[in-house]
């Protein structure tokens, strides 16, 4: 009987062993798994503050070319002289090359940042930027119609601007 009992200590002993073994080992699993899960969970929202971030920087600077390509409008309406028309719009075409760039570096942390297509959705903005400024360009040199071809790009400039917004919102939606 003796020795069925130092049996039975010995297996019970043996069983305590294991099964703390056994727990231990499925502790230190969790703590990892949830660990990673952390780690996922942070990045996942730095990507996410870093695109939501930089899309507002892009509707911020295309909202700042928005109200100069306004204030072309405006020129027409205050000045009659054919002379100060041009001056005030030349002044506001400096001041569209320094929205440009930093329009222009907006868009290219956008493509660095992704998805795709909002990437794709920035380029849209970037390139009614330019068709805009160009048309203006040719307004400023006087050539005929040059008014009407700024105005139609203006409006592409404010349409891609509402593609790039729906964009940025759905990727914000989903990140």
């Amino acid at each position: 009987m003796g020795d069925s009992a130092v049996w039975v200590a010995v297996f019970t002993g043996g069983t305590a062993v294991l099964a703390s073994w056994v727990t231990t080992l499925g502790n230190a699993r969790a703590a990892r798994v949830q660990a990673e899960t952390s780690v996922q969970a942070q990045h996942r929202d730095r990507v996410r503050n870093s695109r939501r971030n930089a899309y507002l920087d892009l509707m911020e600077q295309a909202h700042a070319t928005g109200e100069l390509y306004w204030r072309v409008g405006d020129v027409y309406v205050q000045l009659t002289d054919q002379a100060d028309r041009l001056a005030r719009i030349e002044d506001i075409r400096t001041h569209l090359r320094n929205a440009f760039d930093a329009l222009m570096r907006c868009v290219r942390v956008i493509v660095l940042e992704g998805p795709e297509t909002v990437a794709q959705a920035a380029r849209g903005v970037l390139g009614a930027a330019y068709e805009a400024n160009s048309a203006l360009w040719r307004v400023a040199e006087g050539e005929p119609q040059a008014r009407e071809r700024f105005d139609e790009a203006q409006e592409r400039f404010r349409h891609r601007l509402e593609e790039f917004i729906e964009a940025a919102h759905a990727a914000v939606g989903t990140a």
